[in-house]
């Protein structure tokens, strides 16, 4: 693992964090402040940056012991097959333990069904809460952050879901000076989220810093897309594209990877980590909203989805 970038302004003085020092230094805090309060925790691993950035973080923590916690992917059937193949190979390569839950499983046995919009990204919170339910979960941790999405600007780090896995905002708990609790009655659990404070930008000169392999869609390359609500999504069995909707190659990259259906690529040259990082820092767009088209469905759609269970 690479070596913390605190430098000290001279010999023998006081030691400078860099904000990226900062940045990691409370997410470490967090994964071990976990680790110490639960039974049962589980890291939620997609195989997008953010989860590659929180696994990372993870290793470095309990470094040199193995990470003690396993992984779970909500799979909707309809992930990009280059992120897949990264995650098993990131599992296989570190030894991990990776829970999957299909949501084509719950649509085969009846209890779930396709939206007419094919798109599976709301039919993962099903799978995702009868798991954690099953497997008795008792925290969570994701890696949504709150410059995303405003629904997650309101969360907390520590954030405290009912037996039914829903949130509910007025259950918010302080956490001054890093203080965190996780007290949680039987059925209970909750969700954590070491990057709570990191930037899209932030995560992009982490990933610089720390040499951290990602998937090659993050980088520049020529796709097959078609444009539909103004995003360019990939063609597949999903449901795209229809008859008025021409497929055309163009030189793209993702921003966020999550259901084919619903993540868009943008238009971008940018094929090494220096070129994003330019690019990320002129953006005046999130990453969400710029290319997921699930929380264009309503002004409300990400907490909505979160009050019943979502990530």
């Amino acid at each position: 693992m690479t070596s913390s970038t605190a430098v000290a302004e001279e010999v023998g003085g006081p030691c400078v964090l860099t904000h990226l020092d900062a940045l990691e230094s409370e997410a470490v805090h967090i994964f071990r402040e976990v680790a110490g309060e639960f039974e049962r925790p589980v890291i939620l691993f997609s195989g997008g940056k953010d989860s590659i950035v929180m696994l990372h973080l993870a290793l470095k923590a309990f470094a040199p012991a193995p990470v003690p916690f396993g992984l779970l992917h909500v799979d909707t059937g309809h992930n990009f097959p280059e992120v897949l193949a990264y995650r098993d190979r990131v599992v296989a390569e570190r030894s991990l333990r990776l829970h999957v839950a299909s949501v084509q499983d719950y649509i085969d046995r009846g209890e779930l069904r396709e939206r007419p919009d094919g798109t599976r990204n709301p039919l993962q919170t099903v799978p995702l809460t009868h798991t954690i339910r099953e497997r008795r979960f008792d925290a969570v941790f994701g890696g949504g952050r709150r410059d995303e999405e405003k629904a997650r600007a309101k969360e907390r780090v520590f954030s405290l879901r009912d037996e039914f896995s829903q949130w509910n905002p007025r259950r918010q708990r302080p956490e001054l000076w890093n203080l965190y609790n996780g007290r949680h009655a039987p059925g209970e659990h909750v969700r954590v989220f070491p990057l709570s404070n990191w930037t899209e930008l932030d995560v992009w000169q982490y990933i610089a810093r720390e040499g951290i392999e990602l998937p090659e869609i993050y980088f520049a390359h020529e796709r097959e897309l078609f444009l539909r609500g103004g995003m360019w999504l990939t063609a597949g069995e999903w449901g795209g594209p229809k008859d008025d909707e021409p497929v055309q190659k163009r030189l793209v990259r993702y921003r966020t990877v999550g259901d084919m259906s619903c993540t868009g690529a943008v238009d971008s040259d940018a094929t090494d980590l220096d070129a994003v990082i330019a690019e990320i820092a002129a953006s005046r767009l999130t990453e969400r909203g710029a290319t997921r088209a699930d929380d264009k469905l309503s002004e409300a759609a990400m907490e909505d989805r979160k009050r019943e269970g979502y990530f």
